[in-house]
């Protein structure tokens, strides 16, 4: 077990609008680069500023109220030497804290020219390309083996389930990735049956775009079986379910949730990938090709997996190009 060295020297503030996916990626990067105490400003856009993000229009050092706009005047500049942001809110942000002096990464594509930022850490599946554009595949994440350890550690009841472990992520779905009450059905019913015909146990979490009667339909297909379920009270055990899991399967609407359960050693399993559109139908195609993710047809037979690390590789090509302290 390694955990990143810890970089004690660098300040860095992370800048998103607030979104648990924007923050968990600014704080994924800043953790990968053993940055220990980074600073978390509030960004609260009004409009029209909140609409015209990520532009660095006259009057903008406003656009986050008076609190962000004495931390960009405060002396001596710059406040951070390293601004990490996600999103087009943190986009302007880094933006900002460029012009003051900062190093400024930014995760995501901002949507306009690449050139206003030091570094753009930018998807795959988002087909941006330029000179200081690193490409990652999926998104970035904390899971590694340290993260892992600690994450069953924190939750012994779930390691203490009987194997084979099967864990079923759900989230809820979208345009590009659409999928129905009754598909989720279909899927808990034959999951259901695979644990009473095999032994192990059966865990399941959902996200708060998880639709009611999903969250009910899966309460009832998980009733009597060894395992548990997350509907949305007390401590998340997410993380315990991705270091616990001999297998597992998920929506194919987050990116971030499919990301993560890639990063793990277990065989991955998608509901219909199919059937999605758009730039996550290119993101989960591209982890087909990779045979890291297979579609889910009923059954879970197990296949070799390499977990999908791709944020330690990003903050090693950030900290070249920035040079960084180590």
């Amino acid at each position: 077990m390694s955990f990143p060295q810890q970089n004690a020297g660098l300040s860095a503030w992370l800048l998103t609008d607030g979104h648990a996916g924007n923050l968990r990626q600014a704080e994924a990067l800043a953790r990968a680069l053993g940055i220990i105490d980074a600073r978390i400003p509030e960004l609260t856009p009004a409009a029209p500023w909140r609409w015209l993000a990520p532009r660095r229009l006259p009057g903008a050092s406003q656009a986050f109220g008076p609190g962000f706009a004495r931390l960009l005047q405060r002396s001596p500049p710059p406040p951070p030497a390293l601004a990490i942001g996600c999103g087009r809110q943190g986009a302007r942000a880094t933006r900002l804290l460029r012009a003051r002096g900062a190093r400024a990464v930014q995760i995501l594509d901002p949507r306009i020219d690449p050139r206003h930022w030091d570094l753009i850490v930018a998807p795959t599946h988002d087909g941006l390309r330029g000179s200081n554009v690193v490409p990652v595949l999926g998104s970035l994440n904390p899971v590694d083996d340290a993260w892992l350890a600690d994450a069953a550690a924190r939750f012994p009841t779930v390691l203490a389930l009987p194997r084979p472990r099967v864990a079923l992520l759900v989230g809820g779905p979208t345009r590009h990735a659409p999928w129905s009450a009754a598909r989720m059905g279909e899927a808990a019913a034959a999951l259901r049956q695979q644990v009473l015909a095999e032994g192990g146990s059966l865990l399941a979490t959902v996200s708060r775009r998880t639709p009611a009667e999903v969250r009910e339909g899966l309460r009832d297909q998980l009733r009597g079986l060894p395992g548990l379920f997350w509907a949305g009270d007390g401590a998340n055990p997410y993380p315990a379910l991705l270091a616990a899991a001999d297998r597992l399967v998920c929506t194919p609407d987050s990116v971030n949730m499919v990301s993560e359960a890639c990063a793990t050693p277990a065989p991955v399993f998608v509901l219909d990938p199919d059937r999605a559109g758009g730039r996550i139908a290119r993101f989960l195609q591209a982890l087909v090709e990779r045979d890291r993710i297979r579609a889910f047809d009923g059954g879970l037979d197990a296949f070799p997996v390499t977990p999908l690390r791709e944020t330690a590789r990003v903050a090693a090509e950030v900290r070249a190009r920035l040079d960084l302290p180590l």
